[in-house]
C-alpha cells in the first residue's frame, strides 16, 4: 500500500523510467557454452521472512524445510529486501540497480531479458496479479518485447491463481526448453480476507469470509479498524494464506515438476507489519516510518540434486542472515554464464561469493527534490516472530 506521498514519488519515478532514450545493449562477455537448464526467479508478494518455518520456530509450513527426491534446498535465511513497496522492489530486480547506483542502471541498462536472450534462453513471464494485459511494477511495451511468453490468468479467480502460476511453471519445467521464468505472485497483499479455501482454514479465529473474493491487491482498508483485535484476526488470515499460496503452491511443485535440470531463486517483494508489538495504524508496508519486518523476506534456493552450477554450499554459512535483494541478480548473471568480475563491477556480489551486504532497505524509493534515499537497516536481535497461538516472542529472547 502507498501513502500519498509514495504514490507522487512512485509517479515521478515511473516518469524518469520510461521518459529515457533506447537502453544499452549487452556489454557484459559471457562463456561460449550454452545455459541447458531453467532459470527461475519466484517474487512472492508481501510474504514476511519472519512468518515461514524456514525461519521461525512457529512459522507456516511452507514446504521448503523438509527433504523431496531429487532436489536440493538451500535457505539463505532472512534477507533484506530493496525497499518496502512492490514496483520499487520489482523493477529494480528485473534490471539489477544496486544502492549506490539504481536510478541509472534501472532506466538506461539491459534488463534481466536481454540477458537471458543473449544467453540463448526462452523467455517467460508469468504474472498472477493482473489480468487483460495490463503491466504493473514500471513493465512497459519496450520491456515486454523481449519476454517471449506473458502469461497472465484472466479466467482464473483470484484465490486459485498462484495454482495456476504453479501449473504453468510444472509445465514449463517439464518442456525440455531452457527457459527464464520470472513469476509474480498473489501471495498475502492485503486484502488476505478470501485468498484461500476453507480447507486451508487451519488459524482461526479469522477475518470475515466473503468480501474480498476478487481483490488481488488494494490500498483501501474499508472495514479493517486497525484495532489490535482487528491484527489478531488478520495474522490468522495471513497464516492460512500463506499455508495456501506458499505451503500448496511448493506441494505441486515438487510433487510434479521436474527438477533435475531447473535452478529456482525463491523470495518476496517486501515483508509485513502485521503490528505484532501493538502499533497503531492500517498499514502493512510501504510507509514512510516503516518497522523493519517490512524489508524482511525468505531468500531461498532449489536446484535439482545432480545439476551442477554455482557452488551454494561454499559461501552458505557466511550469507546465510547476511544477505538481500541486491544479490539475486548478479547471481542470476552469473547462472547465465557471464564473466563474474565484469558482473561484481557494474552489479554487485552474487550469492556465490560472500555477499558482504549492508542489510539495509530503501523507503524512500523515488526520491526527489533534493531528498535522498532512506536506508533502514534490520536487526535481527529485534524481530518478532509467530508465537504458538496468538502471542508473539522476539528472536533471541
Amino acid at each position: 500500500m502507498y501513502t500519498p506521498l509514495a504514490y507522487l514519488n512512485l509517479f515521478a519515478y515511473e516518469a524518469l523510467h520510461n521518459s529515457v532514450g533506447p537502453r544499452e545493449p549487452v556489454k557484459l562477455a559471457r562463456a561460449d557454452q550454452p545455459v541447458n537448464h531453467d532459470i527461475v526467479l519466484i517474487i512472492d508478494e508481501s510474504i514476511s521472512g519472519n512468518y515461514l518455518d524456514i525461519n521461525a520456530p512457529f512459522g507456516v509450513h511452507s514446504n521448503l524445510k523438509e527433504t523431496h527426491p531429487g532436489v536440493d534446498i538451500f535457505n539463505y535465511g532472512y534477507a533484506a529486501s530493496i525497499a518496502n513497496c512492490s514496483a520499487d522492489t520489482n523493477v529494480t530486480l528485473r534490471y539489477g540497480g544496486t544502492r549506490a547506483d539504481y536510478v541509472r542502471i534501472n532506466t538506461t541498462l539491459p534488463s534481466i531479458w536481454q540477458y537471458a536472450k543473449k544467453a540463448g534462453l526462452r523467455t517467460v513471464y508469468i504474472d498472477a496479479q493482473r489480468t487483460g494485459g495490463n503491466l504493473q511494477n514500471l513493465m512497459n511495451d519496450t520491456e515486454k518485447k523481449d519476454i517471449d511468453e506473458f502469461v497472465q490468468f484472466d479466467q482464473t479467480s483470484v484465490r486459485d491463481r498462484d495454482m495456476a502460476a504453479a501449473a504453468k511453471l510444472i509445465e514449463l519445467l517439464n518442456d525440455d526448453t531452457p527457459e527464464l521464468v520470472v513469476i509474480n505472485k498473489v501471495g498475502a497483499h492485503f486484502p488476505v480476507h478470501d485468498k484461500y479455501p476453507d480447507a486451508f482454514m487451519t488459524y482461526r479465529p479469522t477475518l470475515p469470509r466473503g468480501q474480498f473474493v476478487e481483490v488481488a491487491d488494494t490500498g483501501k482498508r474499508d472495514g479493517f479498524n486497525g484495532q489490535p483485535d482487528d491484527w489478531m484476526l488478520y495474522r490468522n488470515a495471513y497464516k492460512n494464506t500463506l499455508l495456501w499460496n506458499v505451503g500448496e503452491f511448493f506441494s505441486r511443485v515438487f510433487a510434479q515438476a521436474d527438477l533435475s535440470h531447473a535452478l529456482l531463486i525463491y523470495t518476496s517483494d517486501h515483508g509485513q507489519d502485521l503490528h505484532e508489538r501493538g502499533n497503531p495504524g492500517l498499514n502493512t508496508h510501504c510507509g514512510g516510518d516503516p518497522v523493519e519486518e517490512e524489508g524482511l523476506v525468505p531468500l531461498v534456493v532449489i536446484q535439482g540434486s545432480a545439476l551442477k552450477t554455482l557452488d551454494w554450499s561454499a559461501q552458505l554459512g557466511g550469507n546465510k542472515d547476511r544477505s538481500s535483494h541486491y544479490n539475486i541478480f548478479p547471481t542470476l548473471l552469473q547462472l547465465m554464464g557471464y564473466d563474474l568480475p565484469r558482473v561484481e563491477v557494474v552489479y554487485g556480489k552474487p550469492l556465490s561469493v560472500p555477499t558482504a551486504d549492508d542489510f539495509t532497505f530503501n523507503y524512500r524509493f523515488n526520491a526527489r527534490l533534493g531528498a535522498k534515499p532512506a536506508w533502514k537497516h534490520i536487526d535481527l536481535k529485534t524481530i518478532v516472530t509467530p508465537g504458538p497461538a496468538a502471542a508473539s516472542v522476539a528472536v533471541g529472547q
